[in-house]
């Protein structure tokens, strides 16, 4: 199994999936899938995506600790054109999912979830 593949199946099993990247903390991109059916305003690069909202990620965690409420699992974004999931894997990496405004949000934060265990044994 590859990262590539668990992706795909993040991908295409949630309606309305543009992409979606397997980021480290880093703001590296390791593998990521853009959906053959993604349109003009979806982000090019996925990858990029991850390492402007994965900042966000960062401070999410600061206040996350400051408040004493656990680690950060999960944490979603909408805009006009486009929504992102980005889901915490491990201490070191993350997961972007980007999503058309018509998207199954539940399904595709499910699958993120479903998933996780095949991503961390592939790290």
């Amino acid at each position: 199994m590859s990262f590539e593949l668990v992706l795909h199946r993040i991908l295409d099993g949630c309606r309305g999936g543009i992409g979606v990247a397997l980021m480290g903390n880093d703001g590296i991109p390791i593998e990521q899938v853009i959906s053959e059916t993604a349109d003009a305003s979806a982000p090019e690069d996925i990858g990029a995506a991850g390492v402007e909202f994965g900042r966000i990620l960062d401070e999410i965690r600061k206040a996350a600790d400051a408040l004493g409420g656990g680690g950060l699992q999960e944490t979603q974004v909408t805009l006009a054109h486009f929504s992102l999931v980005l889901r915490v894997v491990d201490e070191d990496n993350f997961l972007v999912l980007v999503l058309t405004p018509e998207a199954n949000l539940g399904k595709a934060r499910y699958l993120a979830r479903r998933h996780l265990a095949e991503l961390r044994e592939l790290l």
